[in-house]
């Protein structure tokens, strides 16, 4: 077996770096062409790829990382291909003897793997269940390599260009002139200029300019209900918040004023001008579904709020048009006028016409009416509709479905006159196919979901998080604006992307309509010992429901192009009965649910091997946190007959994004290196364990200089364990009993733990420090302040020699929030009288928290008491201190009184010693 160079080494920081940079970059990625969730970034993709497929050689090992490292950045490949990726290719097709290697992605999904391998020359597979991901991979992987060269396409046939195109048309038009070598490119920049301009023939109408010629780029809706209070009855509208711009030297809001002889809510806009904001635009008039309202201060609560909404009751007002001038920068408020609400009156009675028309012409109602289904991890708008509103279509206003349907039409339209104008029948579908995206990407801006964010002063599509949620006050898109969310700014992206992509040179063999496939990866369509290598990113448990969330994309795609794949929209929602995701509503219970997650994964798994060569490499993703998951995969992995002979934790999330969740993150996705195991041997426990211990220890030390730190070392320490675990058919103890993975990932646990503690501490010596000061440290420098799943917080606990039920109570060192568990702060820990008074001092952790506390107080004296009644005279009390000081992130008040207590200790030594208080000495 050839040893491939990421089994050997792997430039784990600069592959790390690249990847987070990757999150901000924009214009030619893909994840501008559509959204998909949970995308790997094309960095890690890339590097981890390559690394796959090169054989490891000592000897030029620092050449070929060199190499890796040359290929990780965005600019390498942004506009063409450098010299590093030539090179790259050229290396692998000499590893496998003159030909491109076979490489597959069963769970291909948004399509950066697969994206990778192409681009490095090999014969690129994907799979998905989902038909929403197939056609975005035709379109990044297919499309471009089979018509992305004018020796590929015969016709290209183009609209015919009006006299008068309006400025904004020409943007895209001027791209297609000055890319004309690409067939595609040329035909798709241009058919998405003509559905824009005969869309606006028929649209513009109902988005009026201003006098000015300002363009509204958008129109603030407040949804709104009927205060409850008799004596009231004001219609109220519904704002979370009332910010319109909200920047360090620019602050624009809405205030609400009460106009209580008129029974409503009248509205000014201030800020604009300079004029003083002299209210709290912070303050809306609803939270988590509960509704205050601004005349009475009468309240609705959240069931009731949802019950008026079921029936009915609630409606919607315009609170605001957003304007931008052609010739002037930045954006304008102002209130609504009569004009701009007969103009959506307009669109109102429009869309009764063409829906009837289109109807008849489509054979379908080109509204989407298929059902909208509560789910309760992502799916949560529909308790706010009545059952005969529980539709697709219900996510949008009257005059967006009206916008959308009108775009919908033109997509049709373009298709029928390409193909009626000579157009190769498959290359008018990939030309509709990308047109259809489009409409995708504006439907997931123009919708009720969508909202106006105040710090960008842009419109936010409705999937900045991974759900449906009940949105108060939306943006509507303008689409004609040019602005954020518009035909032309997407279809500016759209461009950049195809231009990336047609950019790749042609692999050998060129991809063909069988490289995409639609199907499962349980029952892969391919023969035994095919591939050289599979590297996916699997699903794990419920971490995302791809086919829940892509329903809204795929009613779209239906209406589009579901005439020219009919075997991808023959049910009328994405198939579910095979998707390998874990959901109680669909399969039965929470219990069913995940045994049917764990064995279509482990059927996944078999398949993998049964398609890889004997010396196949496999590189498979995981990302989930918690150690229940880790052991499933584990698990699924041996069973199908894998094992792994290396893994490292890519950095792959921005610390902003991990900051802002109130749950313990991980930063990190585990790439796993595994290969098809070849023996039945049969390991014994106690050399396994030396095995497993000296593995583990000597990846961390690598992984604690590469910075890996908190929940992502936790994490990156499995892998190293695995590679020596799994490599024999079977682990015994010395009684002959089997040695589970569970037993294997708590024994994982306490290494790393030791390991942790040696390094934060900055000594081996732990024997003077308690298990409870232990966890507290390794859950500060793991989780920082988050919660975490109790589980999690028990096998932390269970590592270091302790249960986690005597650490509960009040004022005790946890708290406990349902599934969930927090550490307090020392401040948090004071509020308990319980803390204050009663605490005996039995660990360093708590005399430490007291102490923090009194100096918070600067009750020097008691402090001085305290101490030299506990801690203050033991060196590892100051130890411990400064570690957790080092492991908490700047700003952080806990932070904030380590730094003033290890600041003032010098002073606190000297005042006590001289009091003949401290047994011990200064240190």
């Amino acid at each position: 077996m050839t040893v491939r160079l990421i089994e050997a080494d792997f430039p784990l920081r600069k592959v790390s770096e690249e990847s987070v940079r990757e999150k901000n970059i924009r214009h030619g990625h893909i994840s501008t062409l559509h959204i998909w969730w949970a995308r790997r970034p094309l960095a890690a993709s890339r590097t981890t790829a390559l690394a796959a497929l090169l054989p490891d050689d000592p000897r030029r090992r620092e050449e070929l990382l060199a190499l890796v490292r040359d290929i990780a950045p965005w600019e390498v490949v942004s506009n063409g291909n450098a010299p590093q990726i030539e090179k790259a290719r050229q290396l692998i097709r000499e590893a496998f003897g003159g030909r491109a290697p076979r490489v597959l992605d069963c769970f291909a999904g948004g399509g950066s793997i697969p994206l990778e391998a192409l681009r490095l020359g090999c014969e690129t597979y994907a799979l998905d269940y989902n038909p929403v991901a197939v056609l975005i991979l035709k379109a990044v992987l297919e499309f471009p390599q089979r018509f992305g060269r004018p020796d590929q396409v015969k016709t290209v046939p183009l609209p015919p260009v009006s006299q008068e195109q309006p400025q904004t048309d020409q943007r895209l038009l001027d791209v297609a002139v000055k890319r004309t070598q690409s067939p595609l490119l040329q035909a798709v920049s241009a058919w998405g200029a003509w559905v824009l301009e005969e869309a606006r023939k028929e649209l513009e109408q109902f988005y009026p300019k201003d006098a000015d010629g300002s363009i509204p780029v958008g129109y603030i809706w407040a949804r709104t209900l009927p205060c409850q209070n008799p004596a009231c009855g004001a219609e109220i509208p519904l704002m979370r918040q009332t910010w319109l711009a909200k920047r360090e030297n620019r602050k624009i809001a809405l205030k609400l004023i009460p106009n209580r002889g008129a029974r409503r809510v009248d509205v000014e806009i201030l800020g604009a001008n300079g004029e003083p904001i002299d209210f709290n635009p912070e303050e809306g008039t609803v939270s988590r579904a509960h509704v205050r309202c601004p005349l009475c201060g009468g309240t609705i609560d959240d069931e009731t709020t949802r019950r008026l909404f079921r029936e009915g009751k609630s409606g919607q007002r315009l609170m605001a048009v957003v304007l931008h001038h052609p010739n002037r920068p930045g954006k304008t408020y102002r209130l609504p006028t009569e004009h701009d609400l007969a103009a959506y009156r307009a669109a109102e009675a429009a869309l009764v016409r063409a829906r009837h028309r289109l109807a008849q012409d489509w054979g379908m109602d080109p509204v989407p009416d298929e059902p909208l289904t509560y789910d309760p991890r992502n799916i949560w708008i529909t308790p706010y509709f009545p059952d005969d509103l529980q539709k697709f279509g219900s996510l949008f206003n009257p005059r967006q479905k009206l916008a959308l349907i009108t775009f919908a039409d033109k997509v049709r339209q373009a298709h029928a006159h390409l193909f009626s104008q000579g157009a190769e029948p498959e290359f008018a579908k990939a030309v509709a196919t990308y047109l259809a995206l489009g409409l995708d990407m504006l439907a997931a801006f123009c919708n009720t979901l969508a909202r106006w964010e105040n710090t960008s002063e842009a419109i936010k599509q409705l999937f900045s998080r991974q759900a449906l949620p009940m949105i108060w006050d939306y943006a509507e898109l303008n689409p004609f604006s040019g602005s954020t969310g518009s035909w032309v700014a997407g279809w500016e992206y759209y461009l950049g992307v195809l231009a990336h992509l047609t950019s790749i040179p042609p692999a050998n063999p060129q991809p063909a309509s069988h490289a995409v496939v639609h199907g499962t990866a349980t029952a892969l369509p391919w023969p035994d010992n095919f591939f050289d290598a599979v590297l996916t990113d699997p699903p794990y448990y419920d971490n995302v429901n791809y086919s829940a969330l892509s329903d809204f994309f795929y009613v779209w795609l239906k209406r589009t192009v579901g005439d020219l794949y009919p075997e991808l929209f023959a049910t009328p929602l994405t198939p579910k009965s095979e998707e390998i995701v874990q959901d109680p509503n669909r399969q039965g219970g929470r219990e069913a649910a995940r045994a049917f997650f764990e064995q279509m994964l482990t059927q996944a798994f078999r398949e993998i091997h049964r398609v890889l060569k004997p010396d196949g490499i496999a590189v498979i993703v995981f990302a989930h946190k918690t150690t229940e998951a880790w052991e499933t995969v584990i698990n699924a992995l041996l069973e199908a007959g894998l094992y792994m002979t290396a893994s490292w934790p890519i950095h792959t999330e921005m610390q902003a994004r991990l900051n802002a969740q109130e749950t313990a993150s991980l930063a990190s996705s585990i790439y796993m290196v595994c290969r098809k195991r070849t023996t039945n041997e049969v390991g014994e426990y106690p050399k396994v364990r030396r095995e497993i211990e000296e593995r583990v220890r000597q990846k961390l030390t690598q992984f604690w200089d590469e910075g890996i730190r908190g929940a992502d070392f936790f994490m990156s320490a499995i892998g190293p364990a695995v590679e020596a675990f799994g490599k024999y058919a079977r682990v015994e103890k010395l009684s002959g009993e089997p040695v589970t993975v569970a037993e294997l990932l708590e024994y994982v646990r306490k290494v790393v733990a030791e390991f942790a503690l040696e390094r934060v501490l900055g000594s081996a010596e732990l024997g003077g420090v308690d298990a409870p000061t232990r966890f507290y440290l390794l859950y500060r420098w793991t989780y920082n302040h988050a919660r975490v799943p109790f589980d999690e917080a028990r096998k932390l606990a269970q590592g270091l020699g302790l249960e986690l039920t005597a650490l509960w109570g009040e004022g005790g060192l946890i708290e406990k929030h349902k599934d969930y568990i927090s550490v307090p702060t020392p401040l948090d820990r004071a509020r308990s009288e319980k803390f204050t008074d009663e605490t005996t001092f039995a660990t360093i952790i708590d005399a430490l928290h007291y102490a923090l506390w009194l100096w918070e107080r600067n009750a020097q004296k008691r402090l001085q008491e305290h101490l030299a009644a506990t801690y203050g005279g033991n060196e590892t009390f100051w130890q411990v201190a400064q570690a957790i000081a080092e492991v908490l992130p700047e700003g952080d008040e806990e932070k904030r009184l380590l730094q003033g207590l290890l600041y003032g200790r010098r002073s606190l030594q000297r005042d006590t010693q001289q009091r003949g208080l401290f047994n011990g000495g200064e240190s």
